[in-house]
């Protein structure tokens, strides 16, 4: 805030020596167009495209299981086949290398077909999530004609915020979320200063509109911040379905 009001006094103080004031049919002084005007700092420029360019890939069709591990540093044992990584049941979830903040992430996902079983509908089918911060669920899930509770189904902060709607397709269809984050601020003392937040596109339509996420994900009871925390992992979760992912980037903000 500092650089742009340095920036900002300093292009209307130019603007000021050059530019003249103009004065309306009614006779009201009016301010010279260029007053209003800053020309630094400049934006940087982003090619974009399918991943834009200045984004980090975390999977790709190159990539490998490079990119994740499990927890303490084990190498990931989730399958890994033309660019597409998918849940090895049994394994526990995989952590991104990289750690992050703030940012940008895209990210692809498949649920299985469903299950022929009567068990396998709800919290059964297609099952898996997106840990942001290692914290903060996303829930990933077949909410494709398969009621389950509301903040539990697809597009939801998992047990917080439901989607504002269901924009989910079919079973082995690939699905889209990108999801706008803004991370948590923790004053000197360790205490929450501001929550965190997040807005989530699902296929393209708008599910979570700059949701304030009240605490770490927990199965049980209410979330709340308990501890403070810097940038962390984002964490895709095994929760015995083998759910797929494909395409996932992140543009740190």
């Amino acid at each position: 805030m500092q650089t742009y009001n340095k920036y900002l006094s300093a292009v209307i103080l130019t603007a000021c020596t050059c530019a003249t004031s103009l004065v309306n049919a009614n006779g009201v002084e009016q301010p010279a167009p260029e007053w209003t005007e800053y020309w630094e700092p400049e934006p940087r420029v982003v090619t974009p495209g399918p991943v834009p360019s200045d984004a980090i890939v975390l999977l790709g069709k190159d990539t490998g299981l490079s990119q994740w591990q499990h927890k303490e540093g084990e190498a990931a044992k989730w399958t890994f086949d033309n660019g597409v990584m998918t849940v090895k049941a049994g394994t526990s979830g995989v952590n991104s290398k990289q750690k992050f903040c703030d940012m940008q992430l895209h990210i692809e996902w498949r649920t299985p077909p469903k299950g022929k079983e009567d068990w396998q509908v709800g919290q059964n089918s297609g099952n898996s999530g997106i840990y942001i911060q290692g914290r903060y669920e996303v829930q990933v899930l077949d909410s494709y004609q398969n009621r389950t509770y509301s903040n539990g189904q697809a597009g939801a902060v998992y047990k917080q915020t439901p989607p504002l709607v269901n924009a989910s397709k079919p079973p082995m269809q690939w699905q889209t979320y990108d999801i706008i984050y803004r991370a948590p601020r923790f004053d000197s003392e360790g205490r929450i200063d501001q929550k965190a937040y997040v807005t989530v596109l699902h296929n393209g339509v708008l599910v979570q509109n700059h949701t304030q996420i009240q605490g770490p994900t927990v199965y049980r009871g209410y979330p709340r911040y308990s501890e403070a925390h810097g940038c962390e992992s984002i964490h895709l979760q095994d929760h015995g379905n083998p759910v797929s992912y494909r395409n996932i980037w992140v543009r740190p903000l």
